[in-house]
């Protein structure tokens, strides 16, 4: 599995917009052969940051991801309400086993 967080700092006036045009991209980022988990988390002391949580099954799937129009539409639907620009953080599994995440 390759694991990525992608951290994501929000314009307070986009919250709501931000939060609904990322659970239509994570809806349909799970229709992905390669996309095993897709989480949309926000902090709790801090509501302008998230967290994409997004576990794919190969190294090659997140660049296949990006290339599809559900996230296209996403990023450039999201681009203004950034208050600075995402991050992410890649990561291995350690547990559970891979096949855990089925």
């Amino acid at each position: 599995m390759f694991i990525v967080h992608v951290f994501v700092h929000v314009e307070k006036d986009y919250i709501e917009d931000f939060k609904q045009a990322t659970v239509e991209n994570a809806r349909q980022s799970l229709l992905e052969s390669g996309i095993t988990r897709f989480d949309v988390i926000q902090q709790q002391d801090d509501r302008t940051r998230f967290v994409l949580v997004e576990v794919y099954r190969t190294y090659e799937d997140p660049a296949r991801h990006k290339e599809t129009e559900h996230y296209q539409r996403w990023r450039d639907e999201v681009a203004h309400m950034m208050a600075e620009p995402r991050t992410s953080v890649k990561y291995f599994n350690v547990f559970p086993v891979d096949e855990g995440w089925e």
